[in-house]
């Protein structure tokens, strides 16, 4: 199938389609540093802003990829068609989509979309994709249960178009992989790590006890006041959320204990936790890599979503026959 990328980042719906097969015909984000490395990966330069590509300039294709930012609801929604979402990513998306009329969306968001401005945003979200031709699945997935050591809980969207009368829709089922941080970290005499290594006088380190492998982050000190990037996990466990932004010393990527030393991530053990392809060509700048990281999806994640919906179209596509 043929497909697009908006709000693409560095790519991550791309790493996961086009194993499968599918060709990306058009992507676009405005940040000149994923422009850079999406151009180094894929050849190609994302377009800029979507608010300002015409949704005619948009060639005709079977699923419309994004991630897209929260962003709340200016007005009180009770207006008809995409008057509701002007002002917002969604609205570009919708106007694509009304223009295009692919078969699927898929769409991500955080978590926390589910619950943005209590549950408004949520519903009208649904309001408008089903006005708008579409029948809608979603569900929060965690990346710990796809075979990467990261806890990454995000929330993501199925549409299919109306017509196509897929009425039911499964999202994949957890794994039962068994790794851990531990299993994809460098070296720790790596010297590429010895600026990520963190020394703290007030690092408070539980006692080095036996700690089993477990497909979630273990918890095993702290340093400072134990807030937001202050929490030490053991690599016997799995990472905590790669977030764009963030503060305290571990911010972006966590802290992680090794016998009495604690240090962040590296770019490349992040970019395996993602799930990105070991040929991906990372940006020179650690703090632009964690950003990236940060903003994409798991790849592994969007893979197993990908499959279930080659599945749904092939058996629409049987009972049409």
């Amino acid at each position: 199938m043929k497909f697009i990328d908006l709000f693409c980042g560095v790519g991550g719906f791309r790493q996961a389609l086009e194993p499968r097969g599918h060709q990306c015909l058009l992507s676009s984000d405005w940040d000149p540093d994923a422009q850079s490395i999406y151009q180094q990966n894929y050849g190609e330069s994302p377009l800029g802003d979507i608010k300002k590509i015409p949704a005619t300039d948009i060639p005709e294709h079977d699923i419309l990829c994004a991630g897209f930012p929260c962003q709340p609801f200016s007005i009180s929604g009770n207006q008809k068609g995409f008057a509701d979402a002007r002002g917002t990513l969604l609205y570009d998306i919708l106007r694509v989509a009304d223009a295009s009329k692919p078969k699927v969306l898929l769409l991500e968001n955080v978590r926390n979309y589910l619950s943005h401005e209590h549950g408004r945003t949520m519903n009208l979200t649904l309001k408008l994709l089903r006005n708008g031709g579409y029948d809608v699945f979603f569900q929060v997935l965690n990346s710990s249960n796809f075979g990467v050591p990261q806890k990454r809980e995000r929330l993501f969207f199925v549409c299919f178009r109306k017509d196509l009368e897929i009425n039911q829709f499964s999202f994949p089922k957890p794994g039962d992989v068994d790794v851990v941080l531990k299993d994809i970290l460098l070296p720790d005499d790596d010297p590429r790590l010895d600026a990520l290594w963190v020394y703290r006088e007030d690092l408070v380190l539980n006692e080095l006890n036996s700690v089993g492998r477990a497909n979630k982050p273990i918890r095993v000190g702290t340093v400072g006041k134990g807030g937001q990037g202050e929490r030490v996990y053991s690599t016997q466990g799995h990472a905590i959320t790669l977030s764009a932004f963030g503060g305290g010393i571990g911010a972006k990527t966590g802290l992680y204990r090794f016998g009495q030393r604690i240090r962040r991530l590296h770019p490349e053990e992040c970019r395996k936790i993602m799930g990105f392809s070991d040929q991906f060509i990372m940006h020179p700048k650690h703090n632009v890599c964690f950003k990236q990281f940060g903003n994409s999806v798991v790849v592994p994640v969007v893979s197993s979503i990908v499959g279930q919906i080659e599945k749904a179209l092939r058996t629409s596509c049987l009972k049409a026959a």
